[in-house]
């Protein structure tokens, strides 16, 4: 008697489950110092790696960092430092942006993250996560309130800006080319792409 094929089982049945984390249970596991020496950001549940950047990408948060301490009051700009999701993202998201830039600096940011309706702009420096950044981060972002959200993409050379959230999404993204100037919100200063992608 022949044998009977085996079915194929459906893909998205495939994957096992994966653990998604709260933020006070990564906070319970960084207390027992398992995550000593390490970087890495709470998005969604996932814990996601932030260590090892490669040259271009230091190189260019160094950049942006110059560029912005001369038209701003350094108080005002955060490097790699967490921000507060939405409300229903909060509990498994805690987001830290390359380059965030605060409307202005409160005292009760000794007791909390800054919400991204605080925020004037964030700012994501990507090569090896620039669909992540586009997708699943700009829609946290959103979510959060953040007015601007730039992705600044090494590899495809351009800067990826979204404008109005509305809760939900972004309702305008623009791309800009590496020739190309882009304004800072609500400033006459122009940020110039060429300044700080990698030579081609």
């Amino acid at each position: 008697m022949p044998a009977a094929p085996i079915p194929t089982p459906e893909i998205a049945n495939a994957a096992p489950a994966r653990k998604r984390f709260t933020r006070e249970e990564v906070e319970q596991l960084a207390e027992t110092g398992v995550f000593a020496g390490q970087r890495y950001e709470l998005i969604d549940g996932d814990l996601i790696d932030k260590m090892g950047q490669n040259p271009p990408h230091a190189f260019a948060i160094q950049l942006l960092l110059e560029w912005l301490t001369g038209i701003l009051k350094g108080g005002l700009i955060r490097v790699q430092l967490p921000m507060e999701a939405a409300p229903g993202d909060r509990e498994r998201s805690l987001p830290e942006p390359d380059v965030a830039v605060l409307r202005e600096r409160k005292i009760e940011h000794q007791r909390r993250h800054p919400r991204g309706d605080e925020m004037l702009l964030v700012m994501e420096v990507s090569d090896t996560t620039a669909a992540f950044d586009r997708s699943r981060k700009a829609a946290l972002y959103a979510r959060a309130g953040v007015p601007e959200y730039w992705v600044l993409d090494l590899n495809a050379r351009m800067l990826v800006v979204h404008r109005e959230p509305d809760g939900i999404q972004y309702r305008q993204t623009l791309l800009h080319a590496a020739e190309e100037a882009v304004l800072f919100p609500g400033r006459s200063e122009a940020f110039r792409l060429a300044d700080v992608l990698p030579p081609a």
